[in-house]
């Protein structure tokens, strides 16, 4: 990649880093927030659930959006939504305040995703958009996990103002992105002599090549959603952990992921290959799931946090990876689908997730063990398609 392409790369994954990191800036106030407004473990559960239901809604029409109108103004507009989304929750005092605030955050996200995957498929090659898109997620990952601990240590000033500063982010990367990125151009040549699959329409989820990538990827996104969105409620009521150790945690776990997709990722994708690398990186995670019901100590809970993450830090790319492999000049498509079936998993982790926390504190991961199982199962049947 020249210069400038990677300039216009690292203003697209500055702007996914900011949007996710919206979602996880809410989970270290959760438990002040239901002592506040007196709601229960389901409540919450719905509130942070309510952001992925509208983005799940809103994606396909934004997708087409993205097409007719074009990346950079969805962009803009999406980071704008965003800015606004989040100034309306650090001023919010009510319950239907605060969900309001969760759904404009769900239309930025399904305004910004489908307008970045397609702006990197059109500024990268085949050779180099996988790199690309693996940044891409990784950037999603880190704003999502990282959220909680940005917003743990800035509510020691006030529970209002991790939103506060958000809002502003928000705003900043509007603008920036209206002054420094171009539309790109569209190689439609490329797009015509790499298409993969003739499948039409809605049917194209369950092409071959496709469909247990996206089970895969609903899967871990689930488990992500169901193990953070509640993490600060389970270690506040089992352990009495305040905000800034919740922020210490999601932070270290953050930050030793970073690391492993930095280090690890490549490496095992050759070693391995995608499918390997997911089916391995799930069944761990399940392990450790479950592990998190049964440690004690301050010690095991970060160690089994920070390796958690590592899991989940390397199954995103890796599918990212092996999605932009196969999906040739459906790059767009997939991009869609991948936001849909994050959002599924968004939206039922965290529900599914509260409800059972309300019957007892270990359920929530006991389902997420579960779950990822499962996916481990699914994955046994999973192979590489043959493109030559």
């Amino acid at each position: 990649m020249n210069k400038q392409t990677k300039l216009t790369l690292a203003i697209l994954l500055s702007n996914l880093f900011i949007a996710f990191l919206g979602i996880g800036l809410v989970i270290p106030v959760l438990p002040t927030i239901m002592n506040e407004l007196n709601i229960s473990g389901q409540v919450v559960g719905f509130m942070v659930a309510a952001f992925a239901i509208v983005q799940l809604i809103v994606s396909p029409i934004a997708g087409k959006f993205v097409d007719s109108i074009g990346r950079k103004p969805m962009i803009i507009i999406g980071l704008f939504i965003f800015g606004v989304s989040e100034f309306l929750f650090g001023f919010g005092k009510t319950v239907e305040i605060l969900f309001i605030s969760r759904m404009l955050g769900g239309v930025s996200a399904a305004f910004i995703m489908p307008a970045v995957t397609a702006f990197i498929a059109d500024i990268t090659t085949l050779d180099t958009r996988p790199k690309a898109l693996g940044y891409m997620s990784a950037a999603i990952n880190t704003g999502f996990i990282i959220g909680p601990g940005i917003g743990g240590f800035l509510a020691e000033f006030g529970t209002r103002i991790p939103f506060y500063s958000a809002g502003v982010l928000g705003v900043i990367a509007s603008i920036l992105s209206f002054l420094l990125l171009k539309e790109p151009a569209r190689d439609y040549e490329e797009v015509k002599q790499t298409s993969t699959t003739q499948t039409k329409g809605i049917k194209r989820i369950f092409h071959p090549y496709y469909f247990i990538a996206f089970v895969v990827i609903f899967v871990s996104t689930f488990g992500l959603a169901a193990f953070e969105s509640l993490f600060s409620l389970f270690v506040d009521h089992k352990f009495g952990f305040t905000a800034r150790d919740i922020a210490i945690v999601i932070t270290g776990g953050a930050v030793v992921g970073a690391i492993a997709q930095i280090l690890l990722l490549d490496p095992l994708v050759k070693r391995l290959g995608e499918i390997g690398l997911i089916r391995l990186a799930l069944f761990v995670s399940a392990i450790l799931a479950f592990l998190m019901t049964v440690v004690s100590s301050y010690f095991m809970i970060l160690l089994v946090t920070f390796v958690i993450f590592i899991g989940f830090d390397l199954i995103r790319p890796a599918v990212t990876s092996y999605l932009s492999s196969v999906a040739g000049n459906e790059q767009g498509f997939v991009g869609g689908m991948n936001s849909m079936f994050s959002s599924l998993g968004n939206i039922f982790g965290p529900i599914i997730g509260g409800a059972l926390f309300d019957q007892n504190l270990n359920y929530p991961y006991y389902f997420s063990v579960v779950v990822l199982v499962i996916g481990v199962l699914i994955t046994l049947r999973w192979k590489r398609p043959d493109l030559t």
